[in-house]
């Protein structure tokens, strides 16, 4: 396994080891010894698969109060997935980090606690596995809109496919407010 740093501190790519043959192939998709000792120490609690079709775009998602840390595995397809800094006194506030992660590449991508997430979709459809350190709390759900030209997140696709609720969330600046009057 080789866990790479990002930019944003906590920001993890991991590329797992992959033992194939003629049978097919084997890996392991996470260890809490070997992921805690290279720095990823949460405690997930909640796993969820997400299913979607190419071109569909979901987020930016995040819990204020309850934050969740996430590790992403593409168990079908291929997907763009996308970490934002969008903590107010982070030193790399506003900045992103995108990486592409599918079912060829095995890639890992481990998003830390306090930080926006969102993918889209690059092949027909992709099958989405997440690791969560908090259980999902509807009430503390909040949303920053994909395109805020304030991120300037390059997204590889000219059409994105974005849920009607998503198509409301806030920008990062009203995201800012409004955990200021929370």
């Amino acid at each position: 396994m080789k866990i790479m740093g990002t930019q944003i501190s906590g920001v993890k790519i991991i590329e797992t080891d992959v033992y194939k043959d003629e049978r097919g192939h084997f890996l392991e998709s996470y260890h809490n010894n070997r992921y805690s000792s290279q720095g990823i120490q949460d405690n997930f609690v909640q796993d969820n698969l997400s299913y979607s079709k190419k071109n569909v775009l979901r987020g930016l998602h995040l819990q204020y109060r309850y934050p969740q840390a996430k590790l992403i595995t593409v168990i079908t397809g291929e997907i763009f997935d996308v970490a934002v800094d969008v903590r107010p006194e982070s030193s790399t506030f506003r900045q992103w980090v995108g990486v592409t992660l599918s079912e060829n590449n095995q890639r890992q991508f481990f998003i830390p606690e306090g930080l926006a997430h969102g993918f889209c979709v690059l092949s027909d459809f992709a099958y989405v596995h997440y690791k969560c350190s908090q259980i999902y709390k509807p009430d503390d759900e909040f949303g920053i809109i994909w395109d805020d030209p304030d991120l300037n997140i390059e997204w590889p696709l000219d059409f994105p496919v974005v849920s009607a609720k998503d198509q409301q969330n806030l920008t990062l600046q009203g995201y800012v407010n409004s955990i200021k009057e929370a």
